[in-house]
């Protein structure tokens, strides 16, 4: 499975879609490693409950940047539709919530690493599992 992915996001019929996912996967990853580490470092909070809200604030932008460039062509416009995409892809990506908790947390605390960079293994390990879900049930491909 993970060969196939990294084969199409250099060719295939979903390399484009594949590249944008992962550019946004990027991006979003970036600023979720940023709020973690406000929430941790700047206002205190444990870095699982820091982890839970930095992943739902980026669960909304991921939402927003992949339904306008990645998922283009099949993408939620109006209202309603945008809405109801939202509470899919939130249904998706919370459930993959217990599974980058749970990196995160072996990592940390088995593996000894440092949160963020156990962070880092979780988003990745996820988000495999997060572009399955959100291609073939948020847009429907």
């Amino acid at each position: 499975m993970l060969r196939s992915f990294l084969r199409n996001l250099h060719s295939g019929p979903l390399a484009l879609q594949l590249r944008r996912f992962v550019i946004v996967g990027a991006v979003t990853a970036g600023i979720q490693m940023v709020l973690l580490w406000l929430f941790v470092d700047v206002a205190g909070l444990f870095y699982l409950l820091g982890a839970l809200f930095s992943i739902e604030i980026t669960i909304v932008l991921s939402y927003v940047l992949n339904n306008a460039w990645t998922f283009e062509a099949t993408q939620n416009t109006g209202t309603v539709e945008f809405l109801y995409g939202l509470l899919k892809t939130n249904v998706v990506r919370g459930t993959a919530i217990p599974i980058q908790l749970a990196v995160l947390y072996l990592l940390v605390e088995s593996a000894a690493l440092l949160y963020l960079a156990a962070n880092a293994v979780a988003i990745f390990v996820s988000g495999i599992y997060r572009y399955v879900l959100d291609a073939k049930w948020t847009w429907g491909q």
